[in-house]
């Protein structure tokens, strides 16, 4: 059978769509298509511009229609005044011009090339641009005005049946946003959740079931041409929240309902509403692990004073698995007003995790730190050494209120505290805390000494 089946958009009984993290989707497209009994070449049109055509799959839903598939192809060459002219390089079209009084002329002229502009040779001349208009006998069957993927197999019997074509496909991304509102007293915020889906794939998906898969699934990298930015923003609302189950390694989650993914569209749904999540604020300076090392220059430097906030991600208040995304924090000020206050990117979270974000640097509260000492006790290589260090922390604290800073310091190799003003919390190996208490308009010193062996 050589003629064509088409198998259109008005074929089709259903569409489903599972979008990863990492530009990756999976379409599954279910459509009604009439088999004759031996070969058959189906014509599956309106298929994904950045379709992966060897993950093709066509199965028949019921069974009862048995075949095997010959061969197939992705023609995604379309149809455009362009590539319809390309295709006719060597053959005859009709030139066709109107003059003043209306009176049409028509003149064969055969395309002897058109990357640049057509130059076209007449009976007697060959000219480089038209004057009127070209008419093309027919499209080549090269030619599609649709992304299409050509389906040869063999039926063992004919019938009516609903087959699902499913294929991999680049061009079409999600990724989760959340927004933190914090509330006046700044022990729990309300937090929102949203996914964010957006469609370069060329083609658009229509009364889709969309579900979104939440982890980092591997796969072979192949460079692929980057389609135009997304240009629309649709933004949905709507209760209910999408359904979440683990799947294998990873967390999949169901949009509640069907909806549309316009080509070079970005669209927003809610994913979850968490009211009054209790949070932890944290004032934090961290040390940094080579001055226990190296002699570092005299005098004082400066360490940030970073402000972070945690949330323990639990039932009652979360309690399902987070995707990846950036947090945005909201704060209102004594208007009332809320104002921006920071973000950070949170990974994969699962149940029962702490969730920590980190929105910047105080303005009020500075640390400057400087080494002490530094004493080197044995060692001739950076694998064999000994040292003995002390440093002192000096916190400020301009606020008219006390305050607590974590300081953090990690240390490398096997250590021993020697001395300190205040006693260390153990956190890790290569990780002591502190938790220093500093007085409204005041300032509070930390000191340690420290031996470090490799």
């Amino acid at each position: 059978m050589d003629q064509e089946q088409r198998v259109d958009d008005s074929d089709q009984e259903s569409l489903a769509v599972t979008i990863y993290n990492a530009d990756l989707a999976l379409v599954k497209d279910t459509r009604q298509v009439t088999l004759e009994q031996g070969e058959n070449r189906l014509a599956w049109r309106n298929v994904s511009v950045r379709i992966r055509p060897e993950t093709a799959l066509l199965s028949e839903t019921s069974g009862q229609l048995a075949f095997s598939l010959l061969e197939q192809n992705f023609d995604f060459d379309l149809l455009t005044p362009e590539s319809l002219l390309d295709k006719y390089v060597g053959r005859t079209v009709q030139v066709i011009r109107s003059n003043d009084a209306g009176e049409r002329t028509v003149e064969d002229a055969i395309v002897l090339a058109a990357s640049q502009g057509p130059v076209l040779r007449y009976a007697d001349r060959i000219e480089t641009r038209v004057v009127g208009h070209l008419a093309f006998p027919d499209v080549p069957d090269d030619l599609r005005d649709q992304p299409t993927l050509v389906l040869h197999l063999n039926a063992v019997s004919g019938g009516p049946g609903l087959f699902e074509l499913s294929y991999l496909t680049g061009g079409l991304s999600w990724k989760a946003d959340y927004v933190a509102d914090l509330a006046a007293g700044g022990g729990h915020m309300d937090l929102n959740g949203w996914v964010t889906l957006t469609n370069e794939s060329g083609i658009a998906y229509r009364r889709t079931q969309v579900q979104l898969v939440a982890g980092e699934v591997h796969q072979v990298v192949e460079a692929l041409p980057r389609p135009m930015r997304a240009r629309g923003l649709t933004v949905l609302n709507e209760a209910p929240m999408p359904e979440e189950e683990s799947l294998a390694e990873y967390h999949l989650y169901t949009l509640p309902r069907p909806t549309d993914i316009l080509n070079n569209q970005t669209k927003q749904v809610a994913l979850l509403r968490a009211p009054a999540v209790p949070i932890t604020r944290e004032l934090v300076v961290r040390g940094q692990p080579h001055d226990y090392e190296t002699r570092s220059a005299d005098g004082w430097s400066k360490l940030p004073v970073v402000a972070t906030l945690s949330f323990e991600n639990r039932d009652g208040s979360l309690g399902i698995p987070l995707p990846k995304g950036v947090v945005r924090v909201y704060a209102k000020d004594s208007r009332g007003h809320a104002q921006f206050v920071g973000e950070d990117a949170i990974d994969h979270t699962p149940k029962n995790e702490t969730v920590r974000v980190q929105l910047g640097e105080s303005f009020d509260v500075t640390a400057r730190r400087r080494q002490t000492e530094l004493k080197k006790l044995a060692g001739t290589s950076a694998y064999d050494y000994a040292y003995e260090a002390a440093f002192e922390l000096e916190i400020k604290n301009a606020k008219d209120q006390p305050l607590s800073v974590k300081v953090l310091e990690r240390i490398p190799g096997d250590w021993t505290m020697l001395h300190e003003t205040q006693p260390h919390t153990k956190l890790a190996s290569n990780l002591a805390s502190w938790l220093i208490e500093v007085p409204a308009e005041g300032s509070t010193t930390l000191s340690w000494g420290v031996q470090v062996r490799h």
